[in-house]
């Protein structure tokens, strides 16, 4: 997608294969900052501390992390090693683990010799499939949003999101903001409603600096008004993305989805998570019971970072003196709040006959893709 006219991706290898490039989300909406991370701790400590974040894109990074490490070091305990600790900086997004093992796989039956040639590689491979599984999600999501405009001609298509899912969060595109993007292109006339997403604000300064990188309408909100926009039919739809989603169609995402989705099915609003099926977990069904929930740093909800009068990042401290914080990272929608999933292989219901069903290598979706 694009900053400031030109094309940018969220990460890129260095040429020499000796770094990746990230940009620093911490710094925006005020500053582009590109960051260098030049080994494993680097990597896992800009996953950990989200200078990268998002749950296809800390999968992609962590592909990168494991390449990095074979520049170092490439035997069988180092390998596993550098999976274990990049597989601790975020627990809950299903897409960190899925990526270091498939480095793993791909790795540990190669000569040691081959290991690191090969590892940038199958690094490469993840972070263009995540481009093609992306603008596939748009697509597949670009045909709801023509069918909910057709209902409502002469007048904006009103899209709510939470957090942010664009392409910041993943190698480019986005997932519920693909779709978004894809509307644009087609001419379709939308407008975005932006929760700001407290604590860590991606969505006032993530997802509203893509838009407005992009060139699309949107508005920032706070996080209570999204329900009375709803009640008062301002609402067309809600597109949000997932951590984790697990078999029987349960949703994890960040804290305040939950109250989305209640908000949306009390009012008859199309509640719908895009997410590529690299986020699927079949080995869990219960999300409620069985998603490990992250808790952050209080001082995220405590404090906050914005610009002050003379162009400077300034921290300021919302609270009182002693009083204690909790920050609960996500939480878990249940499967029957959940219209549909716009996966890059369409939109499948949220329950367990369907997911049962979708593919789940990656040559399995690339065939499907492909076709």
């Amino acid at each position: 997608m694009k900053v400031a006219g030109e094309h940018r991706r969220s990460l890129w290898p260095a040429p020499a294969r000796d770094a990746l490039f990230v940009i620093d989300q911490r710094h925006l909406p005020h500053r582009l900052v590109i960051a260098r991370l030049a080994n494993l701790a680097e990597v896992r400590g800009a996953i950990a501390d989200m200078a990268v974040r998002g749950a296809p894109l800390i999968g992609a990074a962590a592909a990168y992390g494991m390449a990095l490490q074979c520049t170092e070091a490439a035997d069988d305990n180092a390998l596993r090693e550098a999976k274990a600790l990049l597989d601790s900086a975020r627990p809950t997004a299903v897409n960190l683990a899925w990526a270091t093992r498939r480095l793993l796989a791909a790795l540990l039956p190669l000569p040691e010799a081959q290991r690191c040639e090969a590892a940038w590689r199958e690094a490469d491979t993840i972070a263009e499939e995540d481009v093609a599984t992306n603008a596939a999600i748009g697509r597949h999501g670009l045909g709801l949003l023509q069918a909910l405009a057709q209902r409502h001609p002469g007048r904006p298509l009103n899209l709510l999101t939470h957090c942010n899912a664009g392409w910041l969060a993943t190698v480019d595109w986005g997932t519920a903001l693909a779709p978004i993007y894809q509307a644009q292109a087609a001419g379709l006339d939308v407008h975005v409603w932006v929760d700001e997403t407290r604590p860590r604000n991606q969505g006032a300064s993530l997802t509203a600096w893509e838009l407005g990188q992009q060139g699309v309408a949107h508005t920032v909100i706070a996080d209570n008004t999204g329900g009375h926009l709803m009640q008062h039919g301002q609402v067309d739809i809600v597109i949000v993305g997932a951590d984790r989603v697990t078999a029987r169609g349960d949703v994890c995402n960040k804290i305040g989805t939950y109250l989305k989705a209640l908000a949306a099915h009390d009012n008859g609003v199309p509640f719908y998570v895009a997410m590529p099926l690299t986020t699927l977990d079949l080995q869990l069904r219960d999300g409620l019971a069985q998603i490990p929930i992250e808790h952050r740093s209080a001082r995220e909800l405590t404090h906050v970072t914005g610009r002050d009068a003379q162009g400077g990042l300034t921290e300021v401290q919302l609270v009182p003196d002693g009083s204690p914080a909790l920050n609960p990272a996500f939480d878990v929608t249940p499967a029957r709040l959940v219209t549909g999933l716009i996966t890059e292989l369409g939109v499948l219901a949220a329950d367990e006959a369907a997911l049962q069903t979708a593919p789940q290598t990656a040559p399995q979706r690339a065939a499907h893709l492909a076709n």
